[in-house]
């Protein structure tokens, strides 16, 4: 194919070209001005004039014959699938994005002269549909505004038209934007833009639309969550209830709040306060109770993950009599500004004689036992026993109540003394559940022979330790008495070990750590850990081994990252029906296998699920965990040797993206009318326009209308011609 054109000499300048253009313009002007003022001869002096001025204007820019041939190439389209988590929502038989993916094969075929590329947008840069398309997406966003900049502002061929097929819902351009504000968030472009929609018909849905948090969560305070519900699709809805629930380890969801929603106008909203009491990771489902006819069950609920953190570490420290040892951890834990501590100890038997039958001259401040343990214990992080009988300061009928208060989140330590866990009467109690050893009353509860604890091999590598061990390294102070315990219980890590008393074939446990259910316990068979300041050993470093035991123990029962055995996280976010992947980075120096045991939350008696790998001397590994229902979960991770770390995660099928199921075809229609394009459904894409061929040049040819030498006698000619009908007119 051949294409001519007209332009004039290259060698001119297009300065110069507009220049010579306006001195023939006054030119003009001055010629009716001189024709106005001839006596005879007027017309013949103007039509010479003209020729003259013409021939002068050719001569100068001496025009050419240009000559193109080359071939014809196929425009090049573009279309914009949205590859939002959204478009996985159900659609008749089939879903909204087999619906997309459909249409954006019947573009190809619409625009089979075009040279037509089909890309995924969501968040990010643009990717390629793959072959097979893929069945899912991740992407929770659809900001075509992103992807329409990464086409029209790159360097790359711009294209002459481009095709968006969505549902409309859209993250940006936002809804309801008129038109100069829709204009501001689109790429200045020329290229006009089409819609294909996807669909035009709401689905039957009731649907937890958002759920807001007002502030951050604290531990022990109350948290105001705005729920909103929305009815969509024509679905009848008056009341519809909704019910918050924390999801916990090894135990049915606790409710935390029930409400009621007054929907109007297809939406309602209503606030609800919870408690979250434990710190940490923790997995709330906002559920609500939809009525008859709701097509979409999927969004009916939202699994939450809420960082819970605290204010302060509130602890309840409980002592049988003042030892040097209570009254040295007492003192640590209240110069520590971030500790709120409420400590009782007993300055008395009930078997002393006072000296006199008044009962309130014996005390300024009763011991609470039973409001401290019923109705005051859900507000404790942790709990501290240290060497306090059950049986006559009446703990014993509190102590299944503490082993739940652990069983469901919160902390224990058992300290030893003459009167700790056997000598307490603590063997066959339902505390012994919770704690990380066994208890027996077989034999003398307590041994007043001094010992210097052994670390295990657990607990060289246990960071709970790794500072006492950088102050003091393997060698601990002698401690002057130890309790009897049995063997640590399934699960349980033992750190310290008696270097002399057996428990079967293993070396008895001193200091142990252990998780029961949702919360995390330790027992310290020891009745002098104030040795690690005070004596020889503990002088060499200056006294500090002592805060670092306690801080390290603390840290690990509340689960501070610094004492956990890795880092852990999820490689991408968890949805219901797809691949998860966990991300383990074990800390400096951990090797051996990685184990990791997932269960479900919520769910009482689920049984826990291993799955393993070798641990890399650096970096993080990936583990796959499956294909995953709705619901919370917890992963117990252990690296080596280390105390196993836990990481809790929520797993939804659609999440935010399948909060609104509406399509939104008026935005669709919006922007195609600013970009002078046209929307259509996917039964009339059919009728949008086919863009014009693009010619690609392969020659051209140049080839001037006259010479130079030609174009100048002409002009010579002309002048001529017009100076002698000028003076015949009497002009001159």
């Amino acid at each position: 194919m051949s294409q001519v054109s007209w332009a004039i000499s290259e060698d001119l300048p297009a300065a110069m070209a507009a220049a010579i253009g306006v001195l023939a313009v006054i030119s003009l002007i001055l010629l009716v001005v001189e024709v106005r003022r001839a006596e005879r001869l007027r017309a013949l002096v103007m039509i010479s004039g003209l020729a003259a001025t013409a021939c002068m204007l050719l001569a100068v820019l001496r025009p050419v014959r240009v000559e193109v041939t080359g071939t014809e190439v196929g425009p090049r389209v573009v279309v914009l699938v949205d590859g939002s988590r959204r478009l996985l929502l159900p659609l008749g038989d089939a879903t909204r994005r087999k619906q997309a993916l459909a249409a954006a094969e019947a573009l190809r075929g619409h625009f089979e002269s075009s040279r037509v590329s089909v890309f995924e947008f969501g968040q990010g840069p643009l990717s390629a549909v793959g072959d097979p398309p893929r069945s899912s997406s991740r992407v929770e966003s659809s900001d075509l505004s992103e992807a329409l900049g990464e086409l029209l502002t790159g360097g790359e061929e711009k294209p002459v038209a481009i095709v968006v097929v969505s549902d409309g819902r859209l993250t940006r351009p936002g809804e309801r934007l008129d038109e100069s504000a829709l204009r501001t968030t689109l790429p200045k472009s020329s290229t006009p833009i089409h819609t294909v929609r996807v669909t035009d018909t709401a689905p039957k849905d009731a649907s937890v639309r958002k759920v807001r948090a007002a502030g951050a969560a604290v531990a022990h305070q109350p948290l105001n969550l705005s729920v909103e519900i929305a009815c969509a699709g024509g679905l009848e809805c008056d009341k519809v209830p909704v019910v918050v629930r924390e999801l916990r380890h090894g135990a049915l969801p606790a409710v935390l709040a029930k409400g009621n929603v007054e929907i109007r106008d297809g939406e309602g909203s209503v606030d609800l306060s919870v408690v979250l009491e434990r710190a940490g990771e923790r997995i709330v489902e906002v559920a609500i109770d939809a009525p008859a006819g709701d097509e979409i069950r999927d969004n009916d609920k939202r699994i939450l993950s809420f960082r819970v953190t605290r204010e302060r570490l509130r602890l309840l420290h409980v002592a049988g009599r003042p030892t040097y040892d209570v009254r040295m951890l007492r003192t640590w834990l209240k110069s520590d500004e971030s500790v709120d501590l409420v400590a009782f100890f007993i300055l008395r038997s009930n078997t002393d004689d006072p000296g006199t039958d008044d009962e309130t001259e014996l005390s300024l401040i009763p011991f609470p036992v039973d409001e401290l343990f019923t109705d005051h214990l859900p507000s404790f992080d942790a709990v501290i026993l240290q060497d306090i009988d059950a049986l006559e300061y009446k703990l014993a009928r509190h102590l299944p109540a503490l082993a739940a208060y652990v069983e469901s989140g919160g902390g224990l330590i058992m300290v030893g003394g003459p009167s700790s866990f056997a000598g307490g009467g603590y063997a066959g109690s339902a505390l012994g559940r919770a704690l990380p050893v066994e208890m027996s009353d077989s034999e003398k509860p307590f041994d007043l022979l001094e010992v210097v604890p052994s670390y295990t091999r657990v607990g060289r590598a246990a960071p709970v330790l790794r500072a006492v061990r950088e102050l003091l390294g393997d060698e601990l102070p002698t401690f002057v008495g130890s309790n009897t315990v049995g063997p640590a219980r399934p699960g349980a890590l033992v750190l310290w070990s008696h270097p002399a008393r057996k428990v079967g074939n293993e070396a008895m446990p001193l200091l142990s750590l252990g998780e029961a259910g949702d919360g995390r316990s330790i027992a310290l068979a020891l009745d002098a850990t104030y040795r690690l300041a005070w004596s020889d050993r503990g002088a060499e470093a200056a006294g500090r081994a002592y805060g670092a035991l306690w801080e390290g123990l603390l840290g690990w029962l509340m689960r501070d990252p610094r004492y956990e055995g890795a880092r852990i996280e999820l490689s991408d976010r968890c949805f219901a029906g797809e691949p998860t992947t966990l991300r383990v980075t074990p800390v400096s120096g951990d090797k051996g296998r990685i184990v990791v045991e997932l269960q479900r939350l919520g769910v009482e008696g689920a049984e826990p699920k291993e799955h393993s790998a070798d641990a890399k001397e650096s970096g993080h590994v990936d583990l796959p965990l499956g294909i995953l229902e709705t619901g919370g979960y917890t992963a117990k991770v252990r690296v080596g040797d280390a105390p196993p770390a836990r990481f809790d995660f929520a797993c939804e099928r659609g999440g935010e993206a399948w909060a609104d199921s509406r399509p939104d075809p008026e935005r669709m229609k919006s922007i195609a009318a600013v970009t002078r394009g046209k929307s259509a459904t996917i039964a009339e894409l059919k009728s949008l326009p086919q863009p014009a061929a693009t010619l690609v040049a392969s020659e051209r040819h140049v080839t001037a209308v006259l010479p130079p030498w030609a174009w100048a006698l002409l002009a010579a000619a002309a002048v001529g011609g017009h100076w002698y009908v000028r003076r015949r007119s009497g002009l001159i």
